[in-house]
C-alpha cells in the first residue's frame, strides 16, 4: 500500500534551504533522457538554484510519499531587464508582449516527477500549488521539444499552454519550446 501524497511550498528565501531535500530526485529525473544529466550537470544545476532561490517571488513545491521526496517544482517572477524573450529564435515578439515589470510573469524552471509516481497525477497537483495564488497576468516554462518529453509535452497542453517560440537560453544549451499561460 501506497503512502499519501503530501505536498509543501516553500518561498523565498526558505526554499534555498531545501535544496538537499530534492536533489536525489533531480538527480534521477535528469539522468534520463532526453536530458541525459551527469555530475558536471548537476554541479551547474546547484549553483543556478541557489541562485533562482534569491529571486522575487521564489516558489518551491515538494511532493513527498511519506519522508521522500518525490516531485518538486519551483519558479519565480520574471525580472523587468530578463533576457527570456531575447532567448527566443527566428521570432522577434511585439514589445507589449514581452514588457516585465517584476510582478507580470512567473517563469516555471523545473517541474519533475520520479519515474515511479507518474501518471498519478502528481505533475498537475505540483503545478496547481505552485501557481495557487499568484498575482501574476500569465506564466511561462520551456520544455524540451524531443519524443521522450511527449508526456511533458501533453501536459503542458493540457493545463492551457501555448507555444510562443524556440529558445535558445546560452551557446550550449539544446533548443526547448518557449510556452505561454494566460492566468488571467
Amino acid at each position: 500500500m501506497m503512502a499519501e501524497v503530501t505536498y509543501e511550498r516553500h518561498e523565498s528565501p526558505g526554499g534555498a534551504h531545501r535544496l538537499d531535500a530534492f536533489l536525489p530526485a533531480y538527480e534521477e529525473v535528469y539522468a534520463e533522457p532526453p536530458y541525459c544529466e551527469g555530475p558536471r550537470d548537476v554541479a551547474e544545476f546547484i549553483d543556478h538554484y541557489q541562485v533562482q532561490a534569491q529571486r522575487p517571488g521564489f516558489r518551491l513545491v515538494l511532493a513527498r510519499e511519506g519522508d521522500e521526496v518525490i516531485g518538486f517544482t519551483y519558479g519565480y517572477y520574471l525580472a523587468p531587464d530578463t533576457r527570456w524573450w531575447k532567448n527566443l529564435q527566428g521570432i522577434e515578439l511585439p514589445e507589449h508582449f514581452t514588457r516585465e515589470d517584476g510582478h507580470r510573469t512567473f517563469v516555471i524552471i523545473e517541474l519533475a516527477v520520479r519515474k515511479a509516481w507518474r501518471r498519478r497525477g502528481i505533475a498537475t497537483a505540483l503545478h496547481t500549488r505552485l501557481l495557487d495564488g499568484l498575482d501574476a497576468e500569465r506564466v511561462t516554462l520551456t520544455m524540451r521539444p524531443e519524443p521522450e518529453a511527449a508526456p511533458a509535452q501533453s501536459a503542458y497542453a493540457a493545463w492551457g499552454y501555448r507555444n510562443v517560440g524556440v529558445s535558445h537560453p546560452w551557446d550550449e544549451a539544446p533548443l526547448y519550446d518557449c510556452m505561454v499561460r494566460d492566468l488571467r
